[in-house]
């Protein structure tokens, strides 16, 4: 489906946001559903795993992509699509062949080399950026604690063990403050099933401020961000996206952002924190565990998740192996916290969805399609009610179960959740 012509900002504006810093508003009003605006990236960059199933240059995922014919390593539609992606593929394809299997730059530190080849190669503003230049960025420079500061400096010698032929490097100083800005103002581009394709740079997405009550979304259409309003906007009022994963309770969520992004959330869902008790709710028993019980779990389920994250990020290569012991441990670690939150939280408990979730990945990874389909359909009831109506992450659970539906057979089911 082609995409509607990307408006001009004419019915946007950039302001002094109050308490926010600058922020995005709108001159005219929107309807629910309206395309306020589409921005180019910047630049971007594939994740590894999807190689040889997406296009390098525009992230479209085919069949009988071509290969360079130097690394063999990046994939292309077409003749075009490989000499556009050049002057940013060059930058890895010698390195590639020299490393070999060594070569393993993080995400953020092949975006941030892209950023610096751009800004040699076109010094001018560009098309993403109509209302915030790139040198604009936020880097929070002076809220950066030991611990993240030292990261910044393992990437700057990442960056410069893996890449020397095509750039030309600032100081220290300068790059400590490129890769900060990388982190607070990258995006994630997924696909329709919310699975991660590749890290971006959209400057005026980056303009906006972040609200747990948004009214807009951002979707991607290969490198493209498209920003859709789901609710009415007035003109005059401020545009909002959401910086985070809305299913959490208000102190995770504000836990990410301090994290993250070094703010507070002051909207009304964070003030009135109305859903939370819906998104904790506990198991209807005789007799209910006490407050410290509950505390308790809490506490356990947010360092399970935690676990989880770091096991699944050490577990990644082995996980190349679907027979790997690797996942089986992943889907343990799964199924003993589900049990053990069990005791005290209902299935709808966001904690327990959280977990849901990771351990149908694991199912679809190995293609266990039946526990997959289980885990799916104790989750689609939760999400519809914890999350907005508007929501990405409810779409994208009905199309993953209209596929399992189909796979396995059952036509009539897969046709109603694809339908939904």
């Amino acid at each position: 489906m082609r995409s509607e012509a990307a408006p001009q900002p004419s019915g946007l504006e950039r302001f002094a946001s109050a308490g926010k810093g600058r922020g995005l508003r709108a001159r005219r009003r929107y309807a629910v559903g309206e395309l306020l605006f589409s921005c180019p990236a910047y630049t971007a960059v594939l994740t590894v795993s999807e190689r040889g199933s997406h296009c390098d240059g525009c992230f479209a995922r085919k069949d009988g992509l071509s290969k360079c014919g130097r690394c063999k390593q990046a994939f292309y539609c077409n003749v075009e699509c490989q000499k556009e992606d050049w002057p940013m593929h060059k930058l890895e394809c010698s390195a590639m062949c020299a490393f070999g299997q060594n070569w393993n730059p993080s995400e953020t530190v092949r975006l941030t080399a892209r950023i610096l080849a751009k800004q040699k190669t076109h010094p001018e503003r560009t098309e993403s950026e109509k209302l915030l230049a790139v040198k604009e960025f936020e880097s929070h420079l002076d809220k950066l604690d030991n611990e993240k500061r030292e990261l910044i400096q393992n990437d700057i010698a990442a960056l410069h063990h893996f890449y020397s032929k095509h750039l030309e490097y600032p100081d220290n100083a300068a790059l400590v403050v490129l890769f900060a800005q990388v982190n607070c103002n990258g995006f994630t581009i997924e696909d329709e099933e919310l699975s991660h394709l590749g890290s971006a740079i959209f400057p005026d997405v980056a303009l906006m401020n972040h609200s747990c009550c948004p009214n807009v979304i951002v979707t991607y259409k290969g490198t493209l961000a498209e920003v859709r309003a789901v609710k009415e906007i007035e003109p005059g009022e401020e545009v909002f996206t959401s910086y985070i994963d809305l299913l959490y309770p208000t102190e995770d969520r504000n836990d990410r952002l301090r994290d993250s992004y070094f703010f507070n959330c002051d909207c009304r869902e964070c003030t009135t924190k109305e859903k939370d008790n819906e998104k904790l709710e506990i198991r209807k028993l005789n007799d209910p565990p006490p407050a410290e019980t509950v505390r308790d779990m809490i506490k356990y389920a947010r360092n399970v998740i935690e676990e989880f994250r770091r096991a699944k990020h050490y577990k990644y290569i082995l996980c190349l192996n679907p027979d790997s012991t690797g996942l089986v441990e992943l889907l343990e670690i799964c199924e003993l916290s589900l049990d053990k939150m069990g005791a005290v939280f209902e299935e709808s408990n966001v904690y327990m969805l959280h977990m849901m979730y990771q351990a149908m990945g694991v199912c679809l990874y190995v293609q266990d399609w039946e526990g997959a389909l289980r885990y799916g359909q104790k989750i689609i009831r939760p999400y519809s009610k914890h999350y907005p109506s508007y929501s990405l992450n409810v779409a994208s659970m009905w199309l993953k179960l209209g596929r399992l539906y189909m796979a396995l057979e059952n036509r009539p089911a897969g046709v109603k959740a694809l339908k939904r």
